[in-house]
């Protein structure tokens, strides 16, 4: 007997958009003796290349993610990340939100604060997406299942 199969795509056929080129890096930004603050691109440039769970494709070729969609406060220490969903009912979104977060906070130094939420007026559950992904213990609590953080890790994974 054969199982049901694998569940249908939500969105069959995405819009694809191009990739922004990468960032050049400037001689200040190469000189280790002067403070390099952490700004909305290199931000972008950390959460771009993550994996869509449903295709094979990167949150930035979906749309998901854009750097004007990203806000820093280096002397603050404050990172602000809007994404936005393909669909309105995109069931994926929490756990797209959440690879966004677990791939900032491996990557920056513990003093920023992280506010991962949902672009406003694109999603249908947007309220309790951004509640879950507000809510420290609830993604301390996700990350603890072996299952869902193998998930999160295929999304932040390299393509080959």
């Amino acid at each position: 007997m054969v199982g049901p199969g694998p569940a249908p795509l939500e969105n069959a056929n995405p819009l694809i958009y191009r990739r922004s080129g990468e960032r050049p890096v400037t001689a200040r930004e190469e000189d280790d003796e002067l403070p390099d603050a952490i700004d909305d691109r290199e931000i972008f440039d950390l959460i771009r290349s993550i994996n869509d769970p449903e295709h094979p494709l990167t949150l930035e070729e979906l749309n998901v993610v854009e750097q004007m969609r990203v806000k820093v406060d280096d002397a603050q220490s404050t990172v602000s990340v809007e994404f936005t969903p393909t669909i309105p009912h995109c069931s994926m979104a929490t756990l797209i939100g959440l690879s966004i977060k677990v791939k900032l906070l491996r990557s920056l130094p513990e003093r920023f604060k992280l506010d991962v939420h949902i672009t406003p007026g694109t999603h249908a559950s947007e309220h309790a997406v951004n509640k879950q992904l507000a809510d420290k213990e609830r993604v301390a609590a996700a990350l603890e299942n072996s299952h869902l953080l193998e998930v999160v890790n295929q999304c932040l994974s390299a393509r080959s």
